[in-house]
């Protein structure tokens, strides 16, 4: 008596061939393919360091919205209205405009003195965020239309901001801005990236 089962006993499902007619070949699929069923454990992840987490679907969300032009813009408005009015306001303390003590002028009041303050800190918070959402905007439509991520988007973005900005005072100016501007952008991803 044999302890294996009998060739009868099998259902007719596994004899069918899936993929191909003829049986050797089927058989060598099937060991390439395996199962038909994919599941989600049997995703092999190649590890580089540390563990292996698979994301959710609510970080893969989190994580499109805040790599998204949108956000990239709003942030570097806000942060550059931030640091804008952060220089502003030491520019404004600084500042010598302030009336001559020994002379028989009339002296600042402290309303006057915070109200030049509030205007020179708003101004350059304005600037900054105009040049921090522009570059963001220029950027990221360079890195969408390039399909690439390297140093040369800043580089590029620096060249048409600076341009742009200092097209305001004529073309010399546009030309000195853009190749300033793309210089300091290039400088700074290169110190940002080699740390």
């Amino acid at each position: 008596m044999s302890m294996l089962p009998n060739a009868t006993d099998q259902p007719a499902e596994a004899a069918k061939p899936r993929l191909f007619d003829n049986a050797d070949l089927d058989k060598m699929a099937m060991q390439f393919v395996g199962n038909m069923h994919r599941y989600r454990e049997n995703v092999i992840i190649p590890r580089n360091m540390g563990p292996v987490k698979i994301k959710t679907n609510e970080e893969k969300l989190i994580e499109s919205a805040v790599e998204s032009c949108g956000f990239k813009c709003a942030m570097a408005c806000v942060m550059g209205y931030g640091l804008g009015a952060a220089l502003g306001l030491f520019s404004a303390s600084v500042n010598p405009s302030m009336a001559d003590p020994f002379a028989n002028e009339k002296k600042q009041t402290a309303r006057e003195v915070f109200r030049e303050m509030r205007a020179t800190t708003h101004s350059y918070a304005k600037n900054f965020a105009l040049i921090g959402a522009v570059f963001s905007v220029v950027e990221c439509t360079i890195e969408s239309k390039r399909g690439v991520t390297d140093w040369k988007n800043g580089t590029y973005a620096g060249g048409i901001t600076g341009g742009l900005i200092g097209l305001r005072a004529g073309i010399k100016a546009g030309v000195i801005g853009g190749l300033g501007f793309a210089a300091f952008s290039t400088a700074i991803d290169y110190y940002m990236h080699s740390r």
